[in-house]
């Protein structure tokens, strides 16, 4: 149990770590970007002395350095600034939006991993027969697929030729179904995969040989005991791809005109609205950092021997 403490200390000091360094690369990539951003925001018909007021309030007038400790000081206040676009709170913003795109990420999330899980079972469990080769040919569709290419052949079958869902927004459950399917497809091939080679790997080992030979059924044997034991790095995987969903969202919320921070981060970019478009990256750092240390926990639940060495 003290060894798995002391890995959690380490684990949460370098999410920390992590996140620090995020902050400073959105802070210097405002000063990295080519062109004066002050004038971008202002606008070409601005004069200077509105431009100089701009650059003084985004901090842009000091040194990196000094920005980036103002950044962190009112970051550490729940403090991100106002969007240059709306003169809005960033945090106000991305709170409104941050929902739907955890709602998104958790529904493609649980597709990719049911549906992926139970292909993996289905190919280990018949492995090179005709089960095997088309899990193996789905999975490859889905990693290969793009997102967007994805979410407009689903919308003209089922929003416009079948009419039987809606093409955009967010209004009904329904609106749901679509956009969820095309960000979890992705996580499908991957899941299904790994599921697969793990499970065989375990299915060989002497144990399972030994349930078999006690008359077990082979359900029992397998989801009991083989892909209890072959889990972990099935749910790294699955905890990986819902940190990727929530950035590989921007497409799939454009496409659905879902309304998410991905959607706004898309919006912001356009618009060169600098301090959302910090607010929006470092929240995505943050929600991935959070995601992996919520995996390594889940490690304990799966296998207790985790929490005795880890």
């Amino acid at each position: 149990m003290r060894g798995f403490a002391l890995y959690m200390g380490h684990r949460l000091v370098a999410s920390v770590i992590t996140l620090l360094g995020v902050a400073f690369i959105v802070v210097a990539l405002v000063r990295l970007l080519p062109g004066d951003p002050a004038r971008v925001i202002a606008g070409l018909q601005a004069g200077q002395e509105e431009v100089d007021r701009i650059r003084a309030t985004l901090g842009l007038d000091r040194p990196l350095l000094v920005q980036y400790g103002l950044f962190l000081e009112d970051l550490v206040h729940g403090d991100m600034g106002e969007s240059a676009r709306t003169n809005n709170s960033v945090v106000s913003e991305i709170l409104t939006r941050l929902p739907f795109t955890l709602e998104l990420a958790f529904a493609g999330t649980a597709i990719g991993a049911a549906v992926g899980i139970l292909m993996g079972v289905a190919a280990a469990t018949r492995r090179a027969t005709w089960v095997d080769h088309l899990t193996s040919t789905v999975a490859v569709i889905g990693v290969s697929i793009p997102v967007y290419w994805l979410g407009i052949l689903l919308i003209i079958l089922f929003a416009v030729n079948l009419q039987w869902l809606p093409a955009a927004g967010a209004e009904h459950l329904s609106s749901l179904i679509l956009p969820s399917f095309t960000i979890g497809m992705f996580s499908v091939g991957l899941v299904s995969r790994m599921t697969r080679a793990n499970l065989l790997d375990v299915l060989g080992q002497d144990y399972v040989r030994t349930a078999h030979a006690k008359g077990l059924t082979d359900r029992f044997v397998i989801y009991k005991h083989a892909l209890r034991n072959a889990f972990i790095p099935v749910l790294t995987v699955i905890g990986l791809q819902f940190g990727t969903l929530l950035g590989g969202a921007v497409l799939t919320e454009s496409v659905f005109a879902w309304p998410g921070i991905g959607r706004l981060l898309v919006d912001s970019i356009f618009a060169r609205d600098f301090p959302m478009i910090q607010g929006i990256v470092l929240t995505y750092a943050t929600m991935f950092v959070v995601v992996n240390v919520i995996t390594d926990l889940l490690y304990t639940v799966v296998d207790p021997r985790v929490r005795l060495y880890g």
